[in-house]
């Protein structure tokens, strides 16, 4: 039986594609497989039954992802599964951006109780005129699932749309509308655009990216949209740029204790994947990775382990291994299975970076005495038994 515990409320929908194969815990350290969304894992005990972590969204900075791989945990995330929302939540932000519709919101608002408001807002609402989005230029850095449903979202809405990523992988190009024009670099979007909105991940290459030096280089009036990290954008930078005009609106979902009431700041408290379809979505992705992880070995969307598709067993025995990927490993796995007299039929073996994933097919079930001898050679982090 593989215990599942949650770390916060996941969707029904996706709970119950758990068959009853699994069972839910309240005990976290009974758990072999953990569901997560926003829940900080960092100062939690990982105990040796935890064999994997599966975030209901993209972004992993609440999960210590070094400390996992180094126990063998594999965690996933749900790349794409929000993208709808977020990119829903993007497009308005441009209209909020470029018409003051906030300001006249907030006029209604102060002057609900007064009889003559139909005559009176024709006079109001001239200070809240804005400008349409048909014709500017949008400039999208990063183009994942998020980055290209706004791209191509922006073109049916008349904008001319630049994109940039050096890492654009096959299926987002091909998902990507012939009218986007492609970069080569964030400088020639920073130039050129009307509208920025970033969406990358947090990496010692993009964090403060946003900052007085890319700035200098935008338009007179650029409109800057973040939805992705709020470690992208440099905070002093950008209320500078802000109280100068040189930027006319920062859109965040993720704002901070500084941007949060810093003026021309267009902020909302991180709703982008805030909807039922989305959380739907990410909890349905969540736990069929798991499921086939479990029930299968393969690992697809993980963000410390690499990814290893082997199919369906179809052998007497399967056994995944999480590993240091270090020299004459896989001569030692095969080696204990041949003094064991079991044939090996099929093996793959993947890494990243320091780790590895090696699953294992074998002429015969792994016995406990094969899965101890393997969990002793030393770099190897974790040994289970599939089938």
């Amino acid at each position: 039986m593989i215990k599942v515990n949650c770390l916060n409320p996941i969707a029904a929908c996706g709970l119950d594609l758990l068959t009853d194969n699994y069972e839910k815990t309240d005990n976290f350290a009974d758990a072999n497989a953990v569901l997560v969304r926003s829940a900080a894992m960092h100062d939690l005990e990982l105990s040796d039954n935890l064999q994997a972590v599966a975030r209901a969204g993209a972004g992993v900075n609440n999960i210590p992802l070094d400390k996992c791989a180094d126990k063998g945990i594999v965690v996933f995330n749900t790349p794409g599964a929000n993208a709808n929302g977020v990119k829903e939540l993007v497009i308005a932000g441009l209209m909020l951006a470029s018409r003051d519709i906030k300001g006249g919101m907030n006029w209604v608002d102060e002057n609900k109780d007064n009889d003559n408001i139909g005559k009176d807002m024709e006079k109001a609402k001239k200070a809240f005129a804005g400008k349409e989005i048909q014709g500017k230029k949008l400039g999208v850095i990063g183009l994942g699932a998020i980055g290209v449903l706004v791209a191509n979202a922006a073109t049916h809405l008349g904008m001319e749309v630049i994109g940039c990523d050096p890492y654009l992988s096959v299926q987002h190009a091909l998902n990507l509308s012939r009218s986007v024009k492609i970069v080569k670099s964030n400088e020639e979007i920073f130039k050129e655009c009307d509208f920025i909105t970033i969406h990358v991940p947090a990496l010692d290459s993009t964090k403060g990216m946003i900052n007085k030096a890319a700035m200098d280089m935008m338009k007179d009036g650029a409109i800057v949209l973040n939805f992705a990290r709020d470690v992208l954008v440099n905070d002093d930078d950008m209320i500078a740029a802000l109280d100068s005009g040189k930027i006319a609106k920062y859109v965040t979902d993720i704002p901070t204790a500084k941007t949060a009431k810093a003026k021309n700041v267009i902020a909302f408290p991180h709703l982008g994947a805030s909807t039922a379809e989305s959380e739907d979505n990410c909890a349905i992705m969540a736990v069929n990775e798991l499921v086939d992880f479990f029930e299968n070995g393969n690992i697809k969307n993980s963000v410390n382990y690499p990814a290893c598709d082997a199919g369906v067993c179809g052998s007497a025995g399967r056994v995944s291994i999480c590993h240091k990927n270090v020299p004459n490993m896989l001569t030692q796995f095969t080696a204990v299975f041949s003094d064991a007299g079991i044939n090996i039929d099929n093996m793959i073996d993947k890494t990243r970076g320091e780790y590895a994933y090696s699953v294992i097919d074998t002429s015969a079930t792994a016995s406990d005495e094969i899965v101890s001898k393997i969990s002793a050679i030393d770099g190897v982090l974790k040994v289970r038994v599939i089938k």
